[in-house]
């Protein structure tokens, strides 16, 4: 690494802000990657000669290798240093993207997605790191963490506008090909300009154990959900894999208790607080993530939109996040306590899935999407700015990267289970509306109107559970997390002081 690849602790960074441009641009490249490929992958399908049964597995294969592995990218980011982590992280999505475009056949594709899996498994933790260990002012911090965690909620729905033009206009390639300039652009300003603290590294003996166990049981989980979506929940492989999971899991918990440096220390997830962001958090993607999907088949299938106006239909909760994020989270972050900003912002989040689930076939845009969509965004704009903040607060320098990576694995999990959960729901729903309406369709266009109508029930039906898993999650952020406004005293008590935090901050 550079001279400046690291500077005395205690000491504000002069070129955090700089920093954070290219932080943030890292994490947009690695949210719209999640999305953007959705809409290309017909056309990819087409090309590559790809089956109906194989599709699954260009989005499968990334789910799994990121999830699967982002404990142990987080280790590694806290082992050989985060600027470290983050640049070979840019430069390996870039080239696994470089191989994803130029795939010619369905096992191409599915290495390069899951290369890219790995790669964006070592970035993700430790962009979010880089910020906790480098913003230490509490007003800062909020700003810092309010432009990220815009980025993190409102890049997935940029990524369906971005995929509908270059699907549309150029070619399903280029969904893979834009990442390069992303990643290039920011690992080239993420050399020149980060710096990390000094003593902030974790050079402990790396936990195998734990990395097998781990990364074995989150793959099992996020395929079983995988395979309940496709298979359904009473096939016995996705049984098997639920089962394994848990013992996987459960043993990799009881092998943290007793090795001397594990790859997960208990402490960072046993903390009230940070136990209570992870857990509504998950649950917040729960909700989002399955919607995503069904908006865009509503707006796509029963409305007739374009992939670029459904695309672009979803900006009203971009702009929503943004200033829920940038405006009111970040105003308010240093004023009151995080559970006063994450409980009403999951309510109000929830508000907007109530008027969605109110969706019909002649609904319009204007007077039931819209406000919906401006709803959803300023409640999880304002509720995911405090949380990823709280995350990282309060854990010593050396466990940053880890619980960092444990907030990519609660959203990373949330949404592997919001895509099957949510989907089930819809499909279910869907059947039985149309086995019960289908015989009464006198001619074609009737029975054609009952597939519509049965779709946007199944819809419903998943939107109100994502109503109820939203209220959950607020009340879970209400009631879990009990830390005071930070720079106040009870900021600093209620983040952990079992930690022994040696600094004020490491404490999105």
């Amino acid at each position: 690494m550079s001279e400046t690849a690291t500077k005395a602790p205690g000491v504000p960074d002069a070129n955090r802000w700089k920093a954070l441009v290219f932080i943030a641009l890292a994490q947009l490249m690695v949210v719209l990657d999640a999305t953007i490929v959705n809409i290309a992958l017909p056309s990819a399908q087409q090309d590559l000669g790809i089956s109906d049964g194989n599709r699954q597995w260009v989005v499968t294969a990334y789910a799994l290798a990121f999830g699967g592995l982002l404990l142990f990218g987080g280790r590694i980011a806290d082992l050989w240093g985060r600027k470290r982590a983050f640049v070979v992280g840019l430069v390996g999505f870039a080239a696994a993207s470089a191989l994803g475009g130029a795939a010619t056949s369905g096992a191409m594709m599915f290495g390069a997605r899951a290369l890219q899996g790995v790669f964006g498994a070592l970035l993700a933790p430790a962009a979010l790191s880089l910020l906790a260990v480098m913003f230490t002012d509490a007003r800062e911090r909020a700003k810092a963490f309010g432009i990220y965690g815009a980025i993190a909620g409102g890049g997935g729905a940029v990524g369906f506008i971005l995929g509908g033009v270059l699907t549309e206009y150029l070619d399903w390639r280029w969904t893979f090909f834009v990442n390069i300039p992303f990643a290039i652009i920011a690992a080239a300003g993420a050399y020149f300009v980060i710096r990390e603290p000094e003593g902030s590294r974790n050079r402990s003996p790396l936990d195998v154990p734990g990395v097998v166990l781990s990364t074995l049981g989150l793959v099992s989980l996020v395929y079983g959900f995988t395979r309940a979506e496709s298979d359904g929940w009473s096939d016995s492989m996705t049984i098997a894999l639920f089962v394994g999971s848990a013992v996987l899991l459960l043993a990799f918990v009881v092998t943290e208790a007793r090795v001397k440096a594990p790859l997960l220390p208990l402490r960072v997830i046993t903390d009230r607080n940070r136990g209570g962001v992870y857990l509504s958090l998950g649950l917040a993607i729960i909700a989002m993530f399955g919607t995503f999907l069904f908006l865009t088949y509503y707006l796509q299938v029963v409305k007739g939109y374009s992939p670029i106006q459904s695309g672009f239909a979803f900006l009203p909760m971009v702009a929503g996040m943004i200033t829920g994020s940038t405006q009111i989270g970040t105003r308010l972050m240093t004023r009151v306590a995080p559970r006063l900003l994450m409980g009403p912002g999951f309510l109000v989040a929830a508000a907007g899935m109530f008027l969605l689930a109110q969706l019909e076939i002649g609904s319009t845009y204007v007077s039931l999407v819209l406000p919906a969509m401006v709803l959803l965004g300023l409640g999880m704009g304002t509720a995911f700015m405090p949380a990823m903040s709280l995350a990282t607060q309060g854990v010593e320098p050396r466990d940053a990267g880890v619980a960092s990576a444990m907030v990519n694995t609660s959203q990373q999990v949330g949404g592997a289970i919001g895509t099957a959960l949510l989907n089930t729901i819809a499909a279910s729903a869907t059947t039985s509306y149309i086995t019960d309406h289908i015989a009464t369709a006198a001619n074609g266009q009737q029975r054609q109107l009952v597939q519509l109508q049965g779709m946007v029930e199944g819809y419903t039906s998943a939107i109100w559970c994502a109503v109820g898993i939203l209220v959950v999650a607020a009340a879970i952020a209400l009631t879990l997390v009990n830390a005071g406004r930070p720079g106040s005293g009870t900021a600093a008590a209620g983040a952990g002081a079992e930690d022994d935090v040696a600094v004020p901050v490491v404490a999105h």
